[in-house]
């Protein structure tokens, strides 16, 4: 079972940290603004979903700009080099755990979406619907144009 695997990893990778089945800990590597990875083991963030690190955006003044390369800066820069604490919730066709991530008290997934760099993955989860509501309202960073939803772009669809 992929979990095994993983959980298997994890006590192997993470000896010097404090690691349960469902616990990652550790310096967080950004791989796209809902994917990190911490000790070699990949974690794809919980009940959300972010532009394509390719991924175009467009302003209201009409111009593009890399949407998914800006939201994975925005949580390189957000996260720095301090540790990372990951709920692992389960695991995904691609082997990669899917979990909710804190630094301190702050929940990444969470901040992600309220500053309007990821929005809630519906499909998934509801656990941040109220978060884009508020980003939305707000029109931050994503919200402040157009942009294609991630599952679409990933589909092929493109801004017209």
């Amino acid at each position: 079972m992929p979990l095994l695997k993983i959980v298997a990893a994890l006590a192997l990778l993470l000896s010097a940290a404090p690691v349960t089945a469902n616990e990652l800990v550790g310096v967080a590597s950004v791989i796209d603004a809902d994917t990190i990875e911490i000790r070699g083991v990949r974690i794809r963030l919980h009940g959300i979903d972010a532009p394509e690190s390719r991924q175009l955006c467009r302003r209201s003044s009409g111009d593009d700009w890399r949407c998914g390369q800006q939201a994975a800066l925005a949580l390189a820069d957000r996260i720095g080099r301090r540790t990372v604490s990951c709920a692992v919730r389960d695991v995904d066709r691609y082997d990669r755990a899917i979990a909710v991530c804190t630094q301190g008290n702050q929940d990444l997934n969470r901040w992600l979406v309220n500053e309007g760099w990821a929005v809630a993955y519906r499909r998934y989860s509801r656990d941040y619907i109220g978060a884009e509501a508020q980003a939305r309202r707000a029109g931050r960073n994503i919200w402040a144009g157009q942009f294609v939803m991630p599952w679409d772009w990933r589909r092929g669809q493109r801004l017209p």
